[in-house]
């Protein structure tokens, strides 16, 4: 029998996949790669509804914290919101996981390698993509893209099947990952609407303000009021419990679409805008005007590359490398409030802030300069422009 790979989240979409190509005499292996949304609990009853399935095997990949090392870390150092508003997170975590179940093919010698997607979003280019590029030759399946299948459908032949599973359509589809939660409802599928507070997966549990001092080591988020982590994806769990009772971090993001189509969906993400915000703040206090200048526009490219699918793109690395190299300094504490739906950053500390009084205070005094210092370098430092205004007014008077 071949052999065939299939992403596997236990859902209408990868059941009917197991039985389709069971039925197409494969023999199905699936995976589930966690990138920080399944409890254990949910992740044994997967295996187990594999099983009852029929795969031959199933395994399920832990990758919390490579999604961290891989995407996340980076999508920190450069501060990355899609359109100001979106930190990536299900078009990141897809990545990873088709990252992984690409190895996983490879390391089977699979035949064939199998994922769910519909053929009206993003997640088909993304898994395709990355499947070409790292198993090239591999034959992707995507019966339920290719046979256009609905709902309806794939309920009716799992039935016949004998597959006994919950076929309800809850009313919000909820995707939920170490760097945010995507919320997808009826409000999402035009253009004007927004979530019921029902809808939201985190509820608000707090209302009185809370100060939280976060600790960055070279860019990373390494402690949370004092205590430490072991790793910062340990660090962003932490906080999510912190800052998500407080409903923060949630908003709807309008974006368009690899395939060309624009699209809304609602996000929870309380500790990405957090700490992007924090980070951000303690950049502006030691990195030069250039280095923060650069990495802005180098990060806008990288959050839509990234999105679009093309993580394994080596002008990735070289940006990776830029922005660690940016990260040598940006070390130290960023305070900040927590309220209900909305957060203040109050202010850092850091050994490396170039806000040091030693060189002067902006506004009141100075120790690095004199005035005629000054004097000279604003004639020098407009000295081009005043020449062209001069030759222009000169040419005009003849």
């Amino acid at each position: 029998m071949k052999k065939i790979v299939l992403g596997f989240s236990g859902g209408l979409d990868t059941s009917y996949c197991v039985k389709y190509f069971e039925e197409q005499g494969y023999e199905v292996h699936s995976i589930i790669v966690n990138t920080g949304g399944f409890t254990a609990e949910e992740l044994t009853g997967i295996e187990a509804h594999a099983y009852a399935l029929g795969v031959k095997s199933h395994t399920s990949v832990d990758a919390v914290k490579s999604y961290y090392e891989r995407i996340i870390r980076f999508l920190v150092f450069g501060n990355v919101l899609k359109n100001n508003t979106y930190p990536l997170s299900v078009s990141a975590e897809r990545l990873v996981q088709a990252l992984h179940i690409a190895e996983h093919a490879k390391a089977l010698s699979a035949d064939a390698v199998a994922h769910g997607s519909t053929g009206a979003g993003n997640d088909q280019v993304r898994f395709d993509m990355i499947f070409h590029i790292m198993i090239p030759g591999i034959e992707i399946l995507t019966p339920i893209r290719d046979l256009k299948l609905s709902r309806e459908e794939e309920i009716a032949y799992l039935k016949a099947k004998g597959v006994d599973m919950n076929f309800e359509k809850s009313l919000y589809s909820i995707n939920k990952g170490l760097w945010g939660t995507s919320i997808g409802g009826k409000e999402t599928l035009n253009s004007k609407g927004i979530l019921p507070e029902e809808a939201w997966p985190t509820q608000v549990t707090k209302t009185e303000g809370e100060e939280v001092r976060l600790a960055f080591e070279k860019g990373e988020l390494t402690g949370i009021n004092g205590q430490s982590f072991g790793h910062p994806a340990d660090a962003i769990q932490h906080l999510q419990a912190i800052a998500g009772a407080f409903g923060i971090g949630r908003d709807i993001h309008v974006g368009d679409t690899i395939i060309g189509i624009k699209g809304r969906v609602g996000f929870e993400a309380a500790a990405p805008m957090v700490i992007i915000k924090a980070h951000h703040a303690l950049e502006k206090h030691v990195l030069t005007k250039w280095q923060l200048s650069w990495k802005d526009q180098l990060a806008q490219f990288y959050g839509n590359w990234l999105h679009e699918g093309q993580i394994l793109d080596p002008v990735m690395r070289d940006i990776e490398a830029f922005f660690t190299s940016s990260q040598e300094q940006v070390t130290g504490d960023v305070f900040v409030q927590l309220l209900p739906y909305h957060f203040h950053i109050i202010g850092i500390e850091s050994p490396f802030d170039l806000m040091s009084s030693k060189f002067g205070k902006y506004g009141e005094m100075n120790s690095g300069w004199s005035g005629e210092d000054v004097r000279g370098f604003s004639k020098i430092f407009g000295n081009q422009t005043s020449i062209y205004h001069q030759v222009k007014e000169s040419a005009n008077r003849k």
